[in-house]
């Protein structure tokens, strides 16, 4: 990983464009391929960021660094940086991943096994599916053939609603599953957290633990 910390303007041109004026900020630079520019706040969201596959050219205008990144997109992210204060790269090696609560990480693999319970003919593209800001889940096709993250928590709150949120903003770039929507699916959802995601698109399912082990019904309640 690289570390960059400079005082630099950002500009991004693709479906929109967008542009970050001159400012301090961090850009990490990480072994996958993936470009972020994060402030000093916004907790881990970054302020804008280009996903792999993508390339980084380093140049130079007038005597000032330029970086340009581009994706297999033909998107272009344009770091103008007048004052590089840091810049380190660091091993990080392969990183174990998250391990996750006994319960949650079996209602994952049921819930893969099962995927007709959310509706007839769903199937599954891959279980915790890698993306440059950590895995989903779930990654699916609905019955009709549409691209669904599914998001799985034992109780499910705002955080997941945010973590899905920022999952589908990603997602929705790559041309090759857009559209893709939502499920947020938990034991149990607190109202704040289905308030947010009906707000969002994005769909909430009761996952009963028993009833996906077949003990008891197996219907998943989907809203």
């Amino acid at each position: 990983m690289r570390l960059v910390i400079a005082r630099c303007s950002v500009d991004y041109a693709g479906r929109l464009t967008a542009h970050l004026p001159l400012a301090p900020r961090l850009i990490l630079v990480k072994a996958d391929g993936s470009v972020s520019i994060h402030a000093d706040d916004r907790a881990y969201k970054p302020l804008n960021w280009m996903s792999p596959p993508c390339t980084l050219k380093e140049g130079e205008a007038e005597g000032t660094p330029v970086w340009t990144v581009i994706n297999k997109g033909g998107e272009k992210l344009v770091i103008t940086m007048a004052e590089v204060l840091h810049d380190s790269s660091h091993e990080l090696g392969v990183d174990p991943g998250l391990i996750k609560d006994g319960v949650e990480a079996h209602l994952q693999e049921l819930l893969a096994d099962r995927l007709d319970t959310l509706g007839e003919g769903w199937t599954l593209i891959r279980r915790e599916y890698m993306t440059a800001i950590g895995p989903v889940d779930i990654l699916c096709r609905d019955g009709e053939g549409r691209t669904v993250a599914i998001e799985l928590k034992r109780q499910g709150g705002i955080d997941g609603v945010e973590q899905l949120t920022r999952y589908l903003e990603l997602l929705n770039r790559d041309p090759h599953l857009a559209p893709v929507r939502g499920v947020f699916a938990a034991q149990e959802i607190k109202p704040q957290a289905r308030v947010l995601a009906t707000d969002r698109g994005i769909d909430c399912a009761i996952l009963d633990y028993n009833a996906l082990r077949g003990i008891e019904d197996d219907k998943l309640r989907l809203f």
